[in-house]
């Protein structure tokens, strides 16, 4: 399975399960070279899912043989005391959907109003 079908089926489980999804998307240069329009470090995981009362997840899209970067081990290292964070495979399909499927009885984070 290709990378770009496996997420494409990870989305689909976050949006049935009312998460909000942010992935940095490439695009084309007109020089033809497909670059990722972010400014800062590289290694940006793949997914960024928030949900009201299931979390914040950051995961790394990977095939079943495919290698993390050192520059995505070290985001995903750095976001770790704030986020739950993954490297998710095809193989892990079904801890996904449960995960994304799972309720918690609190809220993660209480939002302060403005007065």
């Amino acid at each position: 399975m290709l990378e770009s079908q496996f997420q494409a089926q990870v989305i689909q489980l976050a949006r049935i399960n009312q998460w909000k999804v942010f992935h940095p998307a490439k695009m084309q240069a007109r020089d033809g070279s497909w670059r990722t329009a972010l400014q800062g470090d590289k290694g940006w995981p793949d997914l960024v899912l928030a949900h009201k009362d299931r979390g914040l997840i950051v995961a790394e899209l990977k095939t079943d043989t495919g290698k993390v970067s050192f520059e995505q081990q070290a985001w995903l290292t750095h976001l770790a005391p704030w986020a739950e964070v993954h490297v998710w495979r095809p193989r892990d399909i079904d801890f996904i959907a449960e995960r994304l499927s799972e309720v918690k009885t609190t809220p993660v984070l209480k939002l302060v109003k403005d007065v």
